[in-house]
This record gives structure tokens, C-alpha cells and sequence, in this order.
């Protein structure tokens, strides 16, 4: 028996590779397809099933391309509608993987048809679930993602977690391995751990939603507190996993297409098309495109792509560092961003020997932040999670969560100077370029952290700002 879990850090999300006497399953595959094709063959291996544990929100999966490829069935849990063929298995019915039997566990809650796969050994003896988003390390999947107009709430879901929980995977002998479709970082859950498994016994222990003297309105009542809106690419992203979507491997092809400076240009014009830098953000606030948006692969990249681009369909052109233009357009199409037209060839190099126009965000650090607030009164804009601002913010700050930025604008006055800072640099630059795409001008990058703010003698608060509001 061999388990390989394939962990991909800049979603937080696991994939699963099982294999067993030339047989192999794969559980909630990334869009693309290599990893798992290349996997198999080191082996010898056929993969015969692909195990979708639900309809995935914050990625496309690949279980479509992949499916084509090797003539795998692909297998929902109860209730999963698609617009393709697949097998919905029934709640209990068992699948034979080589030695292995993989027993149909229907869990709803996180959404209507989420499904645990419950992994036998040869012996028939419970060896691993394979969660999805059911159970998390320390945590449940949400409730609020799958709910339809007048008919389920976050409060309906929540109880048929609560029941899935109880009835189907607590039962289960202790030493059960518990491996998850997502870890700490991930919007599927509210306090995931950083740790990408477990057993379900340590998770009797420590995971707040299997306290064993939790009530059923209890358990609704926590796992439904403080959720926020959830990115509005999951919606679209879980609609193309049941509908359908364009082969990974002709999206790669239309992006990898080298666009010299005048055609680059000559494309962004015709096409309107986005133009999306993700270079480090010291290269970025050093020099960019006019009007371009950064969003760095170095962090977040996907999640911020989701939740800040609103179209699917967005025309996108890269600017991305060497050797690095492929992987933008991956992760592009990982949550479904499918329209990348081309990439600056030779970047920013080439655009500034070409004698185009250059742009620039004004950056200092902490220290320099102090003094200028120290100077005298300044504004400030924080564009971090509601939780890090409740944790602790700087005294006068104005709160715009990066996620809800373009909620805000009518907010920020033009004709006003803002800092704008976040924890570590990152978000701050992209809430910047995005501002300076809209017009605005007068804007400061603090690319500094946030503990440095309070060494340099900056007023740090620690309760909410009752005015706080967030929009979405």
C-alpha cells in the first residue's frame, strides 16, 4: 500500500496519490494533470479511480483532463450532479483498489454531497479517511459555501455537519488517519492547523468540533460565528468543476505566447486585456507597467487572483520574472483564470529599452512610517484580515481588508495622501497598484512589518474600532 499525499502550499490544499498492486486512485486532483500522470508511471501503476470528496470552491479540479487521459472513472458522493459522466456512488458502496477497498462515506454539511472515503486495508481494517473538506486538522469545513435561495441556510448545513461528524466519522477506531483536502491558509474553514494531517483520536482530543459534550446547537452556533463572505470566485470555480471547462493543456498553450513590447502593447489595447505583474514586490514598487496590478507568486498568488479579479474571463497579460511565465499561467488556471493571452518577453527590461513609459509606487519603512506620523497627522489605510486588525492596529488607521478593497473606493479621497500598510509588504503593494490603477495617486507603500511599527514608537491598539465594517 503506498499513500502519497501532495500538498500544494500556495492553495493549502492536499491531493492524494494511493496505490496498491499496480492500481492507483487519486483523491482531489489540481487542474493539472502531470504530477499524477508522472506519478504512476514511476510505478507502472494505472489510475482507475479519481475520488472527488465535493465539488471544490477555491480550485478547479482536474479530475476531467485527468479522467480523458487515462480512462479513470470519476467518482462523486451522493447527490453530485455534473454535466459529465461519472459514477455517483452510493452511501457505503466500496470500490477495490488493488488490495485496498475504498467504503463510500456520505457527509454532507460542508456542502450537500461532500463525501469521506474511508480507506480499508488488505485486512478489511479502517486505515485512513480521506476528508475533503468534512474534517479539517483543528477545524470543520464551513457551512455557507452551497446554500440554495429559499431553501438551506448555513444553519441547515451546519447541522448535517454536526450529524456527519457524529454518525459517520467519530465512530470510527481512533487510530483512523485523518488527511484533509486543505491546511492553515485556506478560506474552507475559519482555524485550520499547519500540520497537513492527523489521527481522528488526536482530533477527539483537540479539535473543537469533536468535543464529545458539544450539543448540536452549540456546534451550529461556533462553526457558523465570525465566517466571512467567502471569495466571489468560489461560486464560479465550483460551478466549472460540475459543468466543465477548457483542457489545461490548450489554456498553457494560448499562454505561452512571448509578446514583444509593441505587440505586448499592441494586445493589452485591442483586447483590453489586465495586465498582471507577478514579479517580487521590490522589483514592482521599483519600476512597473502604467495601470498594471501586482500579485506576486512569491505569496498567496491564486487565493488574491480569486478574489480580487472578478471575471473568470478576464483577458490577462504577464509580466513575470524569467523562466517563471508558465507557472503565472498554471496557477492562473488552477482557479480558473483561463484567458492569459501572452507574457512580456524579456520583461521589464525589454519594455524600458523599448523607451515605454515606467511607473512607480513610493515605499519606506517602518522607521520612516514613524517619523512621518510623529510629524504630524497622517492617514492610514491597513489593508489587513479583520482578525489581525482586531488582534492589534495602529491608533487612526482606517481598516480595508485587501479582500474588499474595491468596495471601499468611493471611501478614499483622492486628494488626500495614504499609507498604506498590511503585516509584511505584500498586501499592501497589491492594494497600491490596484489604487494606482483606479487614479490614485497620492499613496506611501510601508513595506515593513507590523512589529516593527510598534518598536519605532508607533501607537499600536488592541481592541476593535467599533466603526469597523466589512463589506461584501
Amino acid at each position: 500500500m503506498i499513500i502519497e499525499q501532495i500538498y500544494t502550499g500556495c492553495l493549502a490544499q492536499g491531493a492524494y496519490y494511493i496505490e496498491s498492486e499496480g492500481e492507483a486512485a487519486i483523491i482531489d486532483p489540481l487542474r493539472e494533470t502531470q504530477p499524477y500522470l508522472e506519478r504512476a508511471t514511476k510505478s507502472g501503476a494505472k489510475i482507475k479511480y479519481i475520488f472527488e470528496t465535493h465539488f471544490h470552491a477555491d480550485f478547479v479540479s482536474g479530475h476531467l483532463d485527468l479522467a480523458k487521459k487515462t480512462g479513470a472513472v470519476i467518482v462523486y458522493g451522493p447527490t453530485a450532479d455534473t454535466a459529465y459522466d461519472k459514477h455517483l456512488a452510493s452511501d457505503g458502496e466500496e470500490f477495490k483498489l488493488g488490495a485496498l477497498t475504498f467504503r463510500v462515506l456520505h457527509t454532507p454539511g460542508h456542502t450537500p454531497e461532500s463525501t469521506t472515503y474511508l480507506l480499508l486495508d488488505a485486512n478489511g481494517k479502517e486505515h485512513a479517511i480521506f476528508t475533503g473538506d468534512t474534517l479539517f486538522i483543528g477545524d470543520v469545513g464551513r457551512p455557507d459555501l452551497a446554500q440554495k435561495k429559499g431553501s438551506l441556510t448555513k444553519e441547515d448545513l451546519a447541522g448535517w455537519l454536526y450529524d456527519s461528524l457524529r454518525n459517520k466519522i467519530m465512530p470510527l477506531p481512533d487510530e483512523t488517519i485523518v488527511y484533509p483536502a486543505h491546511g492553515a491558509g485556506s478560506a474552507c474553514g475559519k482555524n485550520m492547523s499547519s500540520e497537513t494531517w492527523s489521527t481522528l483520536g488526536e482530533q477527539k482530543a483537540t479539535n473543537y468540533a469533536l468535543r464529545a459534550d458539544m450539543t448540536k446547537e452549540e456546534f451550529i452556533k461556533e462553526v457558523t460565528d465570525g465566517l466571512l463572505p467567502p471569495p466571489q470566485y468560489f461560486a464560479k470555480n465550483a460551478k466549472l468543476n460540475k459543468t466543465g471547462y477548457e483542457s489545461i493543456d490548450e489554456v498553457m498553450e494560448k499562454g505561452a505566447n512571448p509578446l514583444r513590447p509593441r505587440e505586448f502593447e499592441a494586445v493589452a489595447e485591442s483586447t483590453d486585456a489586465l495586465i498582471l505583474d507577478v514579479r517580487n514586490r521590490e522589483d514592482f514598487v521599483q519600476g512597473f507597467i502604467p495601470n498594471s496590478i501586482f500579485i506576486g507568486l512569491d505569496g498567496s498568488f491564486a487565493p488574491w487572483v480569486g478574489a480580487l479579479i472578478a471575471d473568470l474571463q478576464q483577458p490577462i497579460l504577464l509580466v513575470a520574472p524569467a523562466g517563471q511565465e508558465a507557472e503565472a499561467v498554471k496557477r492562473l488556471a488552477r482557479v480558473g483564470y483561463d484567458n492569459t493571452l501572452g507574457y512580456l518577453e524579456g520583461g521589464m527590461a525589454a519594455w524600458i529599452k523599448a523607451g515605454n513609459e515606467v511607473d512607480q509606487i513610493e515605499s519606506i519603512n517602518g522607521a520612516e512610517f514613524a517619523q512621518q506620523q510623529q510629524a504630524g497627522e497622517i492617514h492610514i489605510l491597513d489593508v489587513r484580515k479583520p482578525g489581525e486588525w482586531s488582534g492589534e492596529h495602529l491608533e487612526g488607521a482606517q481598516h480595508f481588508p485587501l479582500d474588499f478593497l474595491n468596495n471601499h473606493m468611493g471611501e478614499i479621497n483622492p486628494a488626500q495622501t495614504y499609507y498604506l500598510h498590511c503585516r509584511s509588504g505584500y498586501r499592501s503593494t497589491i492594494a497600491a497598484s490596484i489604487l494606482r490603477a483606479r487614479g490614485f495617486k497620492k499613496l506611501i507603500n510601508v513595506q515593513d512589518k507590523f512589529e516593527a511599527f510598534g518598536e519605532a514608537g508607533m501607537k499600536v491598539t488592541d481592541f476593535v474600532c467599533p466603526t469597523t465594517q466589512v463589506n461584501g
